[in-house]
């Protein structure tokens, strides 16, 4: 029987910075995540993955952001290959995008990784946004659909799980949700027609989706963001009838700092999130699960939600033969 404070550390993914995740593996934390600070050669890196496995109480989400162009974290160990990003592996067409995709499949399965959190199906629609542009398949909703099904199916056959992002899309931000609270100020109707329709569209299909952090103001009148937002996050359960994971962004960023770090992840947990990235594992990190986790035990709401959340992800992890 599982208790509740190892199903509540199944909720979140750790970075290895503060080397907390070590003892947190033990205690049943629910996946790592990667970056290019961890992988500077082939053998050390393969020896971290052996060394993670072999820590952890429950199998691990292995996780990494390997979106191809800008956002690639295997860069050192390449021998100087560089994937496109998806608006330029887009554009060479369906072939090329499926043959690199499969590439990057295959390379990450190579250390043992499991989960990519791609393809970013933003719609680019807003030329000055600092932090999609070429990240997103196009500027089109439908061209991004399409680019999306042929990503996110290539993974999925090449035993890497997609998680796409970020809902309910971030492509007319003209801010950085790493460095503030982006406001995308668009009516329901407008981000459901174009920014909301590729989710939409894979919301029966596909496995875990990203949560932004954005204040839309069509979800919350005050400035809260849609990873936190209970209205965003309902939306993606009921309206567009999502089954799977729901994951935040990384809470590290200024996107979410908003709010003291328990409260925002108590706030996660009511609002729907299943599980929360953090780029490092330092104490503080620790003790923002373990502070939850007693919390818990008092509040009932607080316990479904985190039932609720590990079922979800030990269905996930059952379903792709994790367990």
């Amino acid at each position: 029987m599982t208790d509740l404070k190892t199903k509540l550390y199944q909720m979140f993914i750790l970075g290895t910075e503060g080397h907390g995740y070590e003892k947190a593996l033990a205690q049943g934390l629910g996946g790592i995540i990667f970056f290019t600070k961890d992988i500077q050669s082939s053998e050390e890196f393969r020896k971290l993955v052996s060394d993670i496995k072999s820590k952890a109480l429950i199998p691990p989400f292995l996780s990494i952001d390997q979106e191809g162009g800008r956002v690639e974290r295997t860069e050192n160990i390449h021998n100087g290959k560089k994937y496109l990003s998806a608006k330029f592996a887009f554009e060479k067409g369906q072939d090329f995008l499926q043959t690199q995709t499969r590439e990057i499949a295959e390379e990450l399965k190579s250390y043992g990784i499991n989960l990519n959190f791609a393809p970013c199906i933003d719609v680019n629609t807003n030329p000055d946004n600092p932090i999609i542009g070429e990240r997103a398949f196009s500027n089109n909703p439908d061209e991004v659909i399409k680019g999306e099904k042929i990503v996110s199916q290539t993974y999925r056959e090449n035993g890497i799980i997609p998680c796409v992002k970020h809902f309910p899309g971030h492509g007319d931000a003209n801010a950085d949700s790493h460095l503030t609270l982006p406001e995308i100020d668009l009516p329901l109707s407008e981000m459901e027609h174009t920014h909301i329709k590729p989710f939409a569209a894979c919301a029966k299909t596909i496995e875990m989706v990203m949560v932004a952090h954005l204040h839309c103001t069509c979800f919350e009148r005050e400035a809260i963001p849609t990873s936190l937002s209970k209205n965003a996050i309902s939306y993606l359960r009921n309206k567009l009838g999502f089954d799977g994971v729901i994951i935040s962004d990384d809470m590290i960023m200024a996107g979410a700092a908003g709010f003291e770090p328990v409260q925002a992840c108590e706030r996660g947990i009511r609002a729907g999130l299943n599980m929360f990235i953090y780029r490092n594992s330092a104490p503080e990190t620790i003790e923002i699960i373990e502070s939850i986790a007693q919390r818990a035990l008092q509040d009932e709401e607080l316990r479904q939600n985190i039932e609720y959340s590990y079922k979800k992800i030990h269905d996930l992890k059952k379903k792709k033969n994790m367990l």
